[in-house]
């Protein structure tokens, strides 16, 4: 009866483990394909001079809401304490400021650009 016991705890201890490990693949697949950087066209570089509509300082990067060539583009940024380590702390970029943004424009998003750096008040920060 004690062998059949323990057969049964360490089932339980097994299937637990398997459960937190399914549990942080899946979380750990969401970060995997938020950065897909293969998917920007590197070949091209494109600038964007433009008035800052929307920011989301959030990790894993920060992000603009960029109003440049009669559109607005998602420009995706470093991480927040990157940026802040290198000169420019997303929390200095507001609405309405002036932003040039350089990178590479999304292949399967329509107006969506990684930056590599911007200009912002005339300080240039390298993002990658």
């Amino acid at each position: 009866m004690l062998e059949r016991m323990e057969e049964i705890m360490l089932h339980r201890r097994h299937l637990i483990a398997a459960g937190f490990a399914v549990a942080g693949l899946m979380l750990s697949g969401v970060t995997w394909a938020h950065h897909g950087w293969g998917s920007y066209d590197s070949t091209k570089t494109l600038t964007l001079d433009g008035v800052v509509e929307k920011i989301d300082p959030d990790n894993p990067h920060g992000e603009l809401m960029l109003k440049a060539d009669g559109k607005v583009w998602q420009v995706i940024l470093s991480p927040p304490s990157r940026m802040a380590n290198r000169g420019k702390a997303i929390g200095e970029i507001k609405v309405g400021d002036r932003v040039v943004a350089v990178g590479y424009a999304s292949k399967a998003h329509a107006n969506e650009m990684r930056a590599e750096r911007i200009t912002h008040n005339g300080v240039t920060v390298e993002l990658r």
